[in-house]
């Protein structure tokens, strides 16, 4: 028996010392990741165009069945191609057809096969995600870590928004992914302590981007962040135990066989890959139908400019009429409607928007005991007696929507408040966003009824902050490039008015001009958008501002990358049918002027220039290029 066992250790050790190896490339050919089980950690990393973009990195779980990160061997792989289509009205692109080859690897311990991870590398994209098998008489886990780690090369750069101390910020309502973004940062760092939020984009010098994220969280996960370490690695991080008022856990429970979300990985020679990548709905299905046909559109808001004090009857009834003056399709009404206003005349004010073919969104908070934000309504949301009998009231009243903020945490827990949220608002054919919030994570195709989130530092900062606004062109020109390229980012600016404040006259100063508030509309994507504009703008911005405010679209059939760096300059295209609106701004510190190369557009041909704060034609040369000179602070936008 000893013989038997040393012969049998002698042939075992050696599988880990020299493992195997497997590669699976994109259908270009350009990208390749190599799959191995060196010394009996599974690994990976990413090649683009021969290049290291993701150096070798970890992979595995560890578990209450098993640690699922070493001593495992790489035995076997399964591959296929995929092509599929889809329609999408809600995100940067209307109709995809995702094409890319699978890889599942099956790893195995101690001679039984424990996991597989599945591979899919498209012309942009790798992503991969976990799944467990069910050992005999187990059906469930806990996942206590996940192990997968990212690599950075030598001399990448960083451009990432930290994650913030939980039960800080506004009455203890965060992480909310509402903090600054660090751009040109070297790596090694860890944010303020906490981590990163999802994306997270890094420039790999001369040879390109890499944008990480994740994709497919719902309840049976949590959300993830990314945690920084010494020499450009970067890994996995659950959510914190202090998250929520300490509410829910921070491991996860699995029903077994299982898996896990996606993680993305998006790579390229410039940021066009980044910008145009639909990784994020590529990889997830709907999970529930709907009988209902929601639309989206333009709204206003009251509260951005004239805050709590708006909230009341009259002031809501002149926002119905602003939005009727202006096309649009809803008004939504913040916080404290509830005792400001009251259910009644809620009603009363539904039935005067229905007159005039505007509808209202209702601001909720979702507190039940993980915050101390005291905004009402509250412990409605949270409970799920009171919230399906709120919601048939809404439906019954002719509400469009809600929005539901303060949620602070990305525990499992807090996940499935999300979904439950959204699948009773369903039931109710209410649209859903959501702010004071997580990323979403591929929720436009996953639920019907998703509109948008916030999730990154909003136009309520313009409001309460002078120094905001006078970087508010910087952050600007960040947002196109990491947090809005993977999901519907509801902003809510825009505004035209000079101060924020009702009077137009004193509080914090918008430094921006008219056309970055026009440029910023096509360039901040969300398929419902509450521009901050107000009834007065209608007398006191410009007519030609007011007119495209009016006319441009919340939902895009394409997009494309024209030129840009984040936190200095941002210049897109989206079209909408057969029209495209070319749209840049700028935050360099001075007069930018850029020659752009424009193949959407036919040589001659005569377009709309609004730049410099003004309207008028201009034709694009000959060779489809056209010159601008975008002012500091300032923007363009072309249409055709």
């Amino acid at each position: 028996m000893k013989k038997l066992f040393l012969i049998s250790l002698l042939v075992y050790v050696p599988m880990f010392l020299f493992g195997a190896e497997y590669v699976v490339n994109s259908p270009d050919g350009r990208i390749a990741v190599t799959v191995s089980d060196e010394n009996g950690t599974p690994q990976y990393e990413v090649k683009y165009d021969g290049k290291t973009f993701i150096g070798k990195s970890f992979l595995g779980l560890i578990t209450d069945i098993g640690d699922f990160s070493r001593e495992l061997m790489l035995n076997g792989s399964e591959r296929k191609t995929i092509n599929e289509s889809y329609g999408l009205r809600n995100i940067k692109q209307s109709n995809i057809n995702y094409s890319a080859n699978e890889m599942i690897c099956r790893f195995d311990k101690a001679g039984k096969q424990v996991m597989s991870v599945i591979f899919r590398v498209s012309d942009r994209d790798v992503a991969f995600r976990y799944t467990l098998n069910a050992p005999k008489g187990k059906f469930s886990c806990v996942i206590k870590e996940e192990k997968t780690s990212f690599d950075m090369p030598e001399g990448t750069t960083t451009f990432l928004c930290p994650q913030s101390k939980p039960m800080t910020g506004f009455a203890g309502t965060a992480p909310s992914y509402e903090t600054r973004y660090a751009c040109d940062e070297a790596t090694g760092k860890n944010g303020w302590g906490f981590g990163y939020t999802f994306p997270c984009l890094f420039r790999n010098g001369d040879n390109g981007w890499t944008l990480i994220s994740e994709t497919g969280t719902d309840g049976d996960y949590c959300g993830c962040r990314l945690l920084g370490g010494p020499n450009g690695n970067y890994r996995i991080g659950f959510p914190m135990a202090e998250e929520n008022n300490g509410w829910g856990d921070t491991s996860v429970q699995m029903a077994l066989p299982g898996e896990t979300p996606w993680r993305t990985i998006t790579v390229g020679a410039t940021l066009a890959n980044v910008v145009e990548t639909t990784v994020a709905w590529d990889l997830v299905k709907p999970k529930y139908s709907t009988e209902y046909k929601y639309e989206y559109g333009k709204g206003t808001w009251s509260w951005i400019i004239g805050m709590d004090s708006s909230c009341n009857f009259d002031e809501q009834r002149r926002y119905i009429d602003f939005a009727a003056a202006m096309g649009y399709r809803s008004v939504l009404i913040d916080a404290l409607w509830d005792v400001q206003i009251g259910y009644g005349r809620i009603e009363e004010l539904a039935k005067y928007g229905k007159q005039k073919g505007v509808g209202l969104y209702l601001w909720y908070n979702s507190n039940g005991a993980w915050n101390h934000a005291p905004q009402s309504p509250r412990g409605i949301m949270n409970d799920p007696i009171k919230r399906k009998e709120e919601m048939r009231w809404m439906k019954k009243t002719g509400i469009l929507g809600i929005k539901v903020d303060f949620f602070g945490g990305d525990k499992q827990s807090t996940m499935q408040l999300y979904e439950q949220i959204l699948t009773d608002a369903n039931d109710n054919d209410l649209l859903v966003i959501f702010h004071g919030c997580t990323l979403p994570r591929g929720w436009e195709r996953m639920y019907p009824n998703y509109a948008a989130s916030e999730a990154v530092l909003a136009s309520e900062n313009l409001h309460f902050s002078q120094g905001f606004c006078d970087v508010e062109a910087h952050c600007g020109t960040i947002h196109p490039f990491i947090r809005n390229t993977v999901g519907s980012m509801d902003f809510g600016g825009s505004t035209l008015n000079k101060f924020y404040n009702a009077n137009n006259k004193t509080g914090s100063r918008r430094v921006t001009t008219d056309v970055y508030a026009l440029a910023t509309a096509v360039l901040f994507q969300s398929a419902v958008q509450h521009f901050a504009l107000a009834p007065n703008n209608l007398d006191d911005a410009p007519s030609w501002a007011i007119d495209f405010m009016k006319q441009v679209p919340t939902t895009w059939d394409e997009v494309r990358y024209i030129d840009g760096y984040p936190g200095r300059y941002a210049i897109m295209a989206r079209r909408s049918g057969t029209k495209w609106y070319i749209a840049g701004i700028n935050a360099t510190g001075e007069t930018m002027k850029k020659t752009l190369e424009l193949p959407m557009f036919e040589g001659g041909e005569t377009v709309s220039l609004y730049m410099n704060d003004k309207l008028v034609t201009a034709k694009i040369s000959k060779k489809k290029t056209f010159s601008v000179s975008i002012p500091n602070n300032g923007g363009v936008v072309i249409v055709r």
